[in-house]
């Protein structure tokens, strides 16, 4: 059986994609590295997505430096951190492009934000300093520990395709990240949330597969069974891939 192909963006540093496309590969999928060149500041045209579009059966937009703030109309915090705008520009593409042609898509943490932004929602510029009060304690969403390890629990939305994918209402996960969803983008909904109340997964009901998660499954699907929550999202992407390979759930 062929493998569905996987596109997974990235810098020009191909080592940081490596635990990306090892956890696509694992799972059975094809992968290929789409990085952001120096000098494409520009998104794509809509003829070059179906070209590249026509060649993936699901795209991965991986972790990162921070979204420019101009893409959410709101104007620069000193807080940002690895503006990159070749990225965002081919990013922002190809989620907009994948949304509207139903390719399964997975963000992972800067991944959650494009899809969040792409579809008109807004972010924190930094948790720590733009999170309301009043609420529970804010986690340390920066973790100290090591990248393999899990921090903090996240509560699913029951009835969700997340609740589907990973059938059960709480899940362990790491946090490396000073961003987040303020405002959950049009038509997604948050499936999940910290227990400070941050959004921690977004999804589009109606997609074939398109979910946004805040953490770094990449970093945890080695350890445990196939019951594992990051092996099990991982799965779930490439089935959908193959299922789009197949011409099923294709829009």
């Amino acid at each position: 059986m062929a493998r569905p192909i996987i596109g997974i963006t990235c810098l020009s540093e191909e080592e940081k994609a490596k635990p990306y496309a090892e956890a696509v590969a694992a799972h059975g999928g094809l992968v290929v590295l789409l990085p952001a060149l120096p000098g494409y500041d520009r998104a794509p045209g809509e003829g070059e997505l179906v070209q590249l579009g026509q060649r993936l059966d699901g795209l991965l937009l991986s972790g990162g430096g921070d979204l420019d703030p101009s893409a959410y109309g709101q104007p620069p915090s000193p807080w940002l951190r690895g503006l990159c705008p070749e990225r965002d520009a081919l990013e922002l593409a190809l989620a907009r492009w994948a949304i509207k042609a139903g390719l399964p898509v997975l963000g992972i943490c800067r991944g959650l934000q494009v899809l969040n932004v792409a579809g008109g929602g807004t972010l924190y510029q930094d948790v720590e300093r733009e999170h309301p009060g009043g609420g529970p304690p804010l986690l340390p969403h920066e973790q100290e520990e090591g990248r393999p390890v899990a921090t903090h629990p996240v509560q699913v939305e029951p009835g969700t395709l997340l609740w589907k994918v990973l059938g059960r209402g709480e899940v362990p996960v790491n946090s490396f990240h000073h961003q987040a969803a303020r405002v959950v983008a049009p038509g997604w909904v948050a499936s999940a949330r910290a227990p400070d109340g941050l959004v921690e997964w977004i999804e589009l009901p109606g997609h074939p597969f398109a979910l946004g998660v805040q953490w770094h499954p990449e970093e945890l699907w080695t350890e445990g069974g196939a019951d594992n929550p990051a092996r099990r999202l991982f799965v779930a992407l490439v089935e959908a891939a193959r299922q789009r390979a197949r011409g099923v759930g294709a829009a």
